[in-house]
């Protein structure tokens, strides 16, 4: 399979939607061009396991490379393994959902969608990147569309939010940049960003020390790393809808991929001498995100803090350096980015009719919105980790791989990892209650409309995703597990 149309197919639907003659037709072309990305998504997952089964077991396939600036080494080197065609994935699940429930949008339309577009172009690169350089690149192109989308199409304090998600991502890509030429220059005499080439490389430990905490804390930003995670709230609670679900959904998952495919991979051995920390900073983000969620009123907050909770997941999965831990990472990352988008997509439905986000404010809206009322359970039931979901899933493979750590340190912020359950679920039916159980607290309310095609279409299509992973996790676990095993040998060394 050609990834390079991954990129293509996302860039010529945005230029496509800057041409379109009015809103509505750039609308249907945005969803054209996510659905035939959702298509190619499938496509390259058959392509995948089609050649794992007819026994190709190269680390990387597809792979495509071209010299684009051979002074400095810089190349677009494109391939995947399981891990990339799971973030793949996602992204093409958000995408196109994203697109669904903007369809209301009716400020600046082409510019908005033009902007979604743009946005997965750059995560499709992201995820494709074999080239240090190229990867940055992609990185840069996946933030700039977040500032516009809050500046202009947010709510709130949006230019505050903007600016502050613009200031802590920037200072996140600034480590990261540095952490990338440390890392060129570090590479002997060829002076290489070839991600390949250098997991070859022995990186003297001297360097490593180093350049992982500057890669580790970039990438970190991103993933709401503790205490580098404010952002997220302010950035969540002011962006549109579709926003919300492309950051929580999307870009944190550049962080964590960005994370574990270049500092922890490339980098072993500064990754085993800084994982207490790492563990540390995981259980505090953790526990912290859950406490915190607790105490808020907005339904955006609640997501938001709650999301800090459940990337720490992630990020513990990542510290703990077992394989199992690690495939149940990147699972999170999938879990997460699905059960997230669908809760932003719902809240956004409720705000859209009730003109508020304050739980104190609602009550009732089951008897008036079933469906919405609904996937508002879906999605809570997923984020607490029911069986089922693929919540549970995620979380359960990660708790399982740290208990493989036997020292007391690894046992307690494992432990620690699992008691946040009890208050996610506290938090979460609490929420779910004061806002669609009970009686209705507004008679206005009566008159408001259920969920329309284009938002039940963008639920279902997420909500396909979260049950798919939930009841039969064995596909996506053995679709990760050979890139999990790759990035241990080289810990295990």
């Amino acid at each position: 399979m050609n990834l390079s149309v991954l990129l293509l197919v996302p860039t010529l639907t945005a230029i496509a939607i800057l041409l379109a003659r009015n809103a509505n037709q750039s609308r249907w072309i945005a969803f054209a061009g996510s659905a035939i990305q959702f298509g190619l998504a499938f496509a390259l997952l058959y392509a995948f396991s089609h050649e794992r089964t007819n026994g190709n077991y190269e680390q990387m396939l597809f792979v495509q490379q071209y010299n684009w600036f051979p002074a400095w080494n810089i190349s677009y080197h494109i391939g995947v393994d399981g891990i990339a065609v799971a973030m793949i994935l996602l992204t093409a699940f958000i995408v196109i959902a994203g697109v669904l429930v903007s369809w209301n949008v009716i400020y600046r339309t082409k510019e908005f969608y033009f902007l979604l577009i743009l946005l997965s172009a750059g995560a499709y690169g992201f995820f494709l990147s074999l080239d240090l350089f190229i990867l940055f690149f992609f990185l840069e192109v996946a933030v700039i569309p977040k500032y516009l989308l809050i500046g202009i199409w947010g709510s709130g304090k949006k230019e505050y939010s903007a600016n502050k998600l613009a200031l802590m991502l920037m200072g996140g890509s600034a480590l990261v940049l540095v952490g990338l030429l440390g890392m060129y220059f570090s590479s002997g005499h060829e002076k290489t960003f070839d991600v390949l080439r250098l997991a070859q490389l022995h990186i003297p430990i001297d360097v490593q020390r180093i350049f992982f905490p500057l890669l580790f804390i970039g990438f970190g930003v991103f993933t709401a790393l503790f205490p580098f995670h404010t952002w997220v709230p302010d950035g969540h609670s002011s962006a549109p809808t579709a926003g919300s679900m492309f950051l929580a959904g999307i870009s944190m998952k550049l962080g964590s991929y960005g994370c574990l495919r270049v500092a922890t991979w490339l980098m072993p051995d500064a990754a085993k001498e800084y994982a207490p920390i790492v563990i540390l900073l995981s259980a505090i983000a953790i526990l912290y995100g859950a406490f915190a969620t607790m105490m808020q009123k907005d339904l955006k907050y609640i997501n938001a803090y709650s999301s800090v909770s459940h990337c720490g997941f992630i990020l513990l999965g990542i510290g703990m350096l077992t394989k199992t831990a690690i495939t149940g990472a990147v699972m999170q990352m999938v879990s997460h980015g699905l059960m997230t988008a669908l809760f932003f997509a719902v809240i956004g439905m409720i705000y859209e009719r009730t003109h508020t986000r304050n739980v104190s404010e609602m009550g009732g809206l089951m008897k008036v919105m079933p469906f919405i009322s609904t996937i508002f359970f879906i999605a809570g039931f997923c984020s607490l980790g029911l069986p089922g979901f693929s919540g549970f899933v995620a979380e359960m493979t990660i708790f399982m791989g740290s208990w493989q750590n036997t020292g007391l340190f690894y046992r307690v912020a494992t432990v620690a990892a699992c008691m946040s359950i009890v208050v996610t679920a506290v938090y979460i039916l609490r929420a779910i209650g004061q806002t669609v159980m009970g009686p209705i607290k507004n008679q206005d309310y009566l008159q408001l409309k259920d969920a329309k095609w284009n938002e039940k279409l963008a639920a279902i299509i997420l909500i396909l995703g979260i049950i798919a992973i939930g009841v039969a996790p064995f596909w996506l676990n053995d679709l990760v597990r050979p890139g999990a095993e790759i990035i241990m040998q080289r810990i295990v060394k």
